[in-house]
């Protein structure tokens, strides 16, 4: 490859990786699909690149399909619930989140709905909400009829459901309430979680059999609340709590030292949290931890 071609590229891997994230809900396979896609554009023949992003988008796309498909097998065999890879925003790595709804688009919330989808209705709920392709761009990309698209986008919008007001509180009363909850949580401080927990919360974890975690969803504000005093009382004493972009949104990290040791996510409702995502897996946490070692 030529360093001119070279160049080219680079100025499309961010859009890729944030095609391949989206599409997959793992920072290492994104970047893993991203350099494929690199070495099947030095290979080519240019002259027969009318359109390079378009091209490659297509290829991203599709190598994502692929992965989908053999992902769905491995997730079957996961020890606990599987939750995307977290991924820090702030350096604007996912592009730029600066409404409400970018951000929900790349919530942990959202990329743990999109499971629900096939990988095609996926490849079009992604292509058309996200990156604003129209429905004969999209059936170019997947290979389908412009009325197939149209049908798979509409199945996928009803498996989603009501998008919510996932994000009712302003960006600083999120992180007000995500501070309150970290102290809460520190310190063992039922009243305090009281405070910022809904009755109906759920608090999910991802160990990946790797770590120590729950391996169903903790249902209800008792439950968490007796889970948190445990995991406070054998795991976090001593350990350094901080406060990240995450995602789009505040989030919590749990540091021993330069290690990370979860990233947790929150769906806040009325000024509660009604869903926590608790990220534990050592090797979902790998990518992030570079990220926020380079902001250091």
């Amino acid at each position: 490859m030529t360093t001119a071609t070279a160049d080219e590229f680079e100025t499309h891997r961010p859009r890729l990786f944030g095609l391949a994230y989206r599409m997959l809900g793992s920072a290492e396979e994104a970047e893993d699909t991203v350099q494929d896609a690199y070495l099947r554009f030095s290979g080519a023949d240019r002259d027969t690149i009318e359109r390079p992003a378009a091209w490659l988008a297509k290829v991203v796309t599709n190598l994502c399909l692929n992965r989908l498909t053999s992902a769905r097998a491995r997730r079957e065999q996961y020890v606990g619930p599987w939750l995307p890879e977290p991924v820090a925003t702030s350096d604007g790595t996912l592009g730029p989140l600066e409404s409400a709804e970018r951000r929900d688009a790349v919530s942990l919330a959202m990329l743990v709905l999109l499971e629900r989808l096939t990988p095609t209705e996926r490849a079009v709920y992604v292509l058309r909400e996200t990156f604003a392709y129209a429905h004969r761009e999209i059936a170019e990309v997947l290979e389908l009829t412009e009325a197939n698209s149209r049908q798979l986008h509409r199945r996928a919008v009803r498996r989603l459901g009501e998008p919510g007001t996932r994000f009712e509180p302003t960006p600083e009363r999120r992180e007000e309430l995500v501070r309150s909850f970290l102290t809460a949580a520190r310190d063992g401080d039922l009243a305090g979680l009281e405070k910022v927990l809904a009755a109906d919360v759920i608090w999910w974890s991802d160990g990946g059999g790797k770590v120590s975690a729950a391996r169903r969803p903790i249902e209800g504000r008792d439950k968490v609340f007796r889970f948190l005093a445990g995991a406070t009382r054998t795991f976090l004493t001593g350990l350094e709590f901080t406060v990240v972009e995450i995602n789009g949104s505040p989030a919590a990290a749990v540091w021993a030292g330069d290690t990370l040791m979860s990233v947790t996510a929150f769906e806040l409702r009325d000024g509660l949290v009604t869903q926590a995502w608790a990220v534990v897996n050592p090797d979902k946490l790998e990518f992030v931890r570079r990220q926020l070692a380079r902001t250091a």
